[in-house]
């Protein structure tokens, strides 16, 4: 490896372990002293000097001490202090940009402490004390001969506080200071790929972003798929380790662009498929999982590709035909499995809703004798709904008010835009635990507390949640994909409706 590949990997290794210190010396002694939790000792040692990098650390020394009584909830000193320290806090960061300017990194740091400050305690300077922030950094980076950690430091502090416009502006100054054009193709490569193992996805995609940039203008056409698929890969969803479905859906684009789909394989057909179902892009979703259906005729994941296919026409499309189609295009497969037994469920629930109740019966009849002791899950469901035929064939509420919301025209309007939906993880094991959270989009509502309702319906497997409960732990008992519906009731009526589909690997 080449010495200015070692140097600048180095340089970001150190950034993303070490953070960044204004003064070593001080740096040193802050942590000698606060190890020992002695704050105010620390401070006193401070305000015997007048210096800018002095009044930061002191600011700096009050703002973890704040922090340190909320953690260990030592109350009696927070309150008989808290407003004391707050207050010097607030008037060295003050002292500290009184004697710089936005040149010098202190500047920089003392404008970082105040919006953490100021964004933690959501008082009313918040937004303000960001919009300093973000000023003082452009001006501080316009400069041609400057430190670059503090622009990083930042970044990372505002991409941690929730800030990610501001954050990606900042990375974007960061990654523009420190990529120059005689840095080397396999620099970049590099750096990339040691910002991605780090953790940073944000830094990782703009330096990678830099990269293919580079070697588009170069490269061989094979060779440039080759990269683009590769990271492409590398960024596609994952329940575990670093991922960026929006940002593998951006260079497995560029990459359809230059070899058109017949550079994608099957793997590649389906990681794709899969990371635009969890980028949440149903429709898209769905024409690439036909795309791997009409190419790879004898895929592995035939019936789970055409089951998605059915429940995206039928529940998110609002096109019950097609969404039938696909599922009598399963139900009429030889070899069972977790998918066949689901469609024939999907088909007798669509004919249960439309009162076809004769219909609906011979599916869910179906269906168990197919299923045998096998899927547990989805019989138990079946049964549930044979039950409703017996008694004059009405679905539960959750689930018929699921899928009136879905299928009717009437409710067209609710477009999946004001509920997320999650899943901890998307391909769990038999019985291992999965969080299912749902995040509704609720307008300003002032002081007042706002009821919420969740209708959960679907596939829930071993758990019951409430309609009380915005999340719940759930596991599953046998392979399939289990799809997770939601609808949201506001105390103005229905909010929107949901659809989540998990994909359990239990065989």
């Amino acid at each position: 490896m080449k010495r200015s590949v070692l140097l600048i990997i180095g340089f970001i290794f150190f950034l993303s372990t070490a953070g960044f210190a204004p003064c070593v010396e001080l740096e040193k002694l802050k942590n000698s002293y606060l190890k020992d939790r002695k704050y105010s000792e620390f401070v006193e040692y401070l305000n015997g000097q007048k210096t800018p990098q002095a009044a930061y650390y002191a600011a700096q020394a009050r703002y973890e001490q704040l922090k340190y009584f909320e953690e260990s909830q030592n109350w009696d000193e927070y309150f008989n202090k808290g407003n004391d320290y707050r207050a010097e806090l607030e008037n060295k960061a003050q002292e500290a940009l009184r004697l710089t300017t936005s040149s010098e990194s202190v500047n920089v740091m003392a404008r970082c402490l105040l919006w953490q400050f100021h964004s933690e305690q959501k008082d009313v300077f918040e937004q303000q004390a960001l919009e300093d922030l973000t000023a003082g950094l452009r001006e501080y980076a316009r400069q041609e001969a400057i430190d670059i950690a503090p622009i990083k430091y930042v970044a990372d502090k505002l991409s941690a506080g929730g800030e990610n416009v501001s954050s990606r502006e900042m990375y974007n100054i960061y990654v523009a200071k420190l990529i120059t054009p005689e840095t080397k193709e396999e620099v970049l490569e590099q750096v990339a790929d040691e910002v991605y193992q780090q953790g940073n996805a944000s830094l990782a995609t703009l330096i990678y972003d830099a990269y293919i940039e580079r070697i588009s203008q170069s490269y061989p056409k094979d060779t440039l798929l080759t990269v683009l698929l590769s990271i492409a890969k590398r960024f596609a969803y994952k329940d575990k380790g670093l991922s960026d479905p929006e940002y593998a859906e951006k260079v497995f684009k560029k990459a359809e662009d230059l070899g058109g789909l017949e550079a994608f394989d099957e793997p590649d057909l389906y990681l794709r498929s899969w990371n635009l179902e969890k980028y949440q892009d149903y429709l898209q979703s769905k024409e690439k999982y036909l795309v791997l259906l009409e190419r790879c005729l004898k895929t592995s994941h035939r019936d789970e590709a055409i089951f998605k296919c059915g429940m995206i026409a039928a529940y998110i499309g609002r096109d019950i035909n097609m969404g039938r189609s696909y599922f009598e295009q399963l139900s009429a497969s030889e070899n069972i499995s977790p998918q066949v037994i689901s469609s024939l469920y999907q088909l007798g629930l669509l004919a249960q809703w439309e009162k076809d109740l004769e219909k609906a019966k011979s599916y869910y009849s179906r269906l168990l004798e197919l299923a045998g002791k096998n899927y547990p899950e989805t019989v138990a469901l079946t049964e549930k709904r044979l039950k409703e035929l017996e008694a004059g064939g009405e679905i539960e509420y959750n689930l018929r008010t699921f899928m009136d919301v879905s299928l009717r025209e009437e409710y067209a309007y609710y477009d999946m835009s004001k509920v997320e939906l999650k899943s901890s993880l998307y391909r769990p094991i038999k019985d291992e635990e999965v969080k299912i959270m749902a995040s509704p989009n609720l307008a300003e509502s002032g002081c007042m507390s706002v009821e919420i309702s969740y209708l959960w319906s679907g596939h829930l497997g071993k758990s019951e949640p409430s309609t009380e409960q915005q999340e719940f732990s759930t596991s599953y008992l046998h392979a399939g994909t289990k799809e997770v519906n939601l609808v949201v009731v506001a105390p103005a009526g229905i909010l929107d409706r949901r659809l989540d589909m998990l994909d359990d690997y239990n065989q």
